[in-house]
């Protein structure tokens, strides 16, 4: 199997702490929002942002932040290429939600538990629990029945994709990570690139062994 190259598709502003990541893990990254670049990397990794543009799952704009519709535009594409090429993507806090939106999902604009999950200045912290009946899922093969995690969100998942199976949630019930079920397709809602003394690690590498 070749070494992994990783695309990361978004704005080279926004992304330093994925690629500072990845290259501390030793692989190679790049950030582009070239749809025609994806045939260059064997890995997507979906960053976190703001939201996505409600249109994309049929709502009118009733509590989204920062949208940003052409950034939209071209992640969606570039996931669409992935996809079709059936090749690891990871979705990051907004990632999650388009993978989400990309299947046929929606989002909850803004949770009643906000409070709790959103930014604050910094991040804040829960744990996260396992929720699927298997145990063969990313998230029970990293960290077992539960794990703390960093939060950075006032949206999540309401409907999920087709395809997507809920892995963990939140103590509030909010779905905080996702498989696909065919497709070497995972995302969690929380910021492992930036999880204090490196815990994140173990996802990216869980990731990156993904053929």
């Amino acid at each position: 199997m070749p070494a992994p190259s990783v695309l990361i598709a978004g704005r080279p502003a926004d992304t330093k702490n994925y690629e500072n990541t990845l290259k501390g893990l030793g692989v190679s990254c790049f950030v582009s929002l070239d749809a025609d670049r994806a045939d260059a990397a064997t890995h997507l990794l979906l960053p976190g942002g703001g939201d996505i543009t409600p249109a994309f799952f049929g709502q009118t704009d009733h509590g989204s932040l920062h949208i940003d519709t052409a950034l939209d535009i071209l992640q969606l594409e570039i996931l669409a290429r992935f996809v079709a090429q059936k090749k690891p993507v990871l979705g990051i806090c907004k990632g999650l939600q388009l993978i989400n939106v990309h299947f046929g999902g929606d989002v909850t604009q803004h949770i009643d538990t906000a409070e709790n999950h959103k930014w604050v200045g910094r991040d804040q912290f829960h744990y996260v629990f396992h929720c699927d009946l298997g145990r063969r899922d990313f998230f029970y093969q990293l960290y077992g029945n539960s794990s703390k995690v960093n939060s950075a969100h006032h949206q999540a998942i309401n409907r999920t994709g087709g395809g997507l199976v809920p892995v963990c949630r939140a103590g509030d019930n909010v779905i905080e990570g996702l498989v696909h079920h065919t497709l070497p397709i995972l995302a969690a809602q929380w910021h492992p690139e930036r999880l204090p003394d490196g815990a994140g690690e173990s996802l990216f590498s869980y990731f990156l062994s993904l053929p």
